[in-house]
């Protein structure tokens, strides 16, 4: 009775299409959410929570793939990843658009994290902010995006290509009686998940690659197009309309760069990892350190 009287609310008995109504409204929202920034004008107070939101997603799923025991346990990771992406191209096109518009202000004109990270961390200084947001960009695009990259490439094909034979060998385990008919169901569901998901990952390296690229057009186009209208409609000097629109494109791209980092070195480390149910530390650690020899 006393069990009866102190039962959660979300028991067994809830149907599960009522829990998880309401996280199901997200993805649709965020999709919406991301077309609306392409086309209406933002403000910048919304446009600090968005940037703030994306770091933050960014983290969350950067942390979700290093305590993922399995990539399959993360199979949503190439949708969240497309997602993703498609958000902070969105927010570059809105940021771009309080640049151009209100960047003769100041350079809190844009909000308060792209003022932010030009001013605290650049130290105001667009030239020392140029070479950073260069080597972010070559980190992102030449090692991390790269690697992963060819790795979801040749996974993909392998996993593929070994689709038959494993197929086969469930077949033969159940015409010799190791396993039975729903155990056989479970493992031919899981060899089609791997291949489903590898050959997503692949897709989706494509994304991140193309962002890569995306974020260094961007910036020096949102250079030229803020030295045009500051000198050309607002008769701003030179070196003021060089110093004031190049700290805000670089704060721009750093504010969209470093999620995207965050999520290439998540792609990474979910591609790069051994389809075991281990934790990633321990087994990281457990080899490391397992050979007395070498510890």
């Amino acid at each position: 009775m006393l069990k009866a009287k102190w039962r959660l609310p979300f028991s067994d008995k809830v149907p599960y299409h009522r829990l998880g109504a309401m996280p199901a409204i997200g993805a649709p929202v965020l999709v919406l959410a991301t077309l609306a920034m392409v086309v209406l004008p933002v403000p910048p107070m919304l446009l600090d929570l968005m940037f703030s939101f994306n770091i933050a997603l960014s983290l969350i799923v950067l942390l979700v793939t290093i305590y993922t025991r399995r990539p399959l346990e993360f199979a949503a990771f190439p949708a969240v990843l497309l997602i993703a992406t498609l958000m902070r191209l969105a927010l570059n096109v809105a940021s771009t658009r309080v640049v151009l518009l209100y960047g003769h202000e100041g350079p809190d004109a844009a909000g308060q994290v792209i003022g932010a990270f030009g001013s605290v961390v650049i130290g105001g200084n667009y030239a020392v902010g140029l070479v950073v947001f260069l080597i972010l960009m070559i980190i992102n695009f030449m090692v991390v995006t790269k690697g992963a990259g060819r790795i979801s490439e040749v996974t993909a094909r392998f996993t593929l290509d070994a689709l038959p034979g494993k197929q086969m060998a469930i077949d033969a385990d159940l015409n010799a009686g190791l396993i039975d008919q729903e155990q056989a169901r479970a493992r031919r569901q899981e060899v089609t998940q791997e291949a489903d998901f590898y050959g997503s990952m692949d897709g989706a390296s494509k994304f991140v690659k193309g962002d890569a690229i995306a974020g260094i057009l961007i910036l020096f186009i949102n250079i030229v197009g803020g030295l045009s209208i500051g000198m050309g409609q607002h008769d701003l000097g030179f070196s003021d309309a060089i110093e004031v629109y190049t700290l805000l494109t670089i704060g721009d791209g750093l504010v969209a760069q470093i999620p995207s980092l965050l999520l290439s070195i998540g792609a990474a480390i979910m591609v790069t990892r051994q389809n075991t149910d281990e934790d990633m530390g321990q087994q990281v650690v457990f080899q490391l350190f397992d050979n007395p020899r070498a510890s």
